[in-house]
């Protein structure tokens, strides 16, 4: 089982069409964010899916900082 979680409300893929897309996840363990390009080395967004990627990767920041934050002592 792995530590990451993607972001489920990201949808990104190549504008090309060859299939490739696009993943943000979170690992659950200590807050590292992945951004992964998936089959291929590089991918060229249309605007669009750039403002998608860019608001999943400020989503995965604020999970991670979520997770790694430390408890306060109130």
């Amino acid at each position: 089982m792995s530590a990451f979680s993607s972001d489920p409300d990201l949808s990104a893929h190549d504008v090309t069409g060859n299939g490739t897309e696009v993943d943000v996840a979170t690992n659950l363990l200590n807050g590292e964010v992945r951004l992964s390009i998936l089959w291929t080395q590089e991918i060229l967004l249309s605007a669009d899916a750039a403002d998608q990627v860019a608001d999943a990767l400020r989503r995965a920041a604020a999970r991670s900082r979520s997770i790694t934050a430390t408890p306060s002592a109130d």
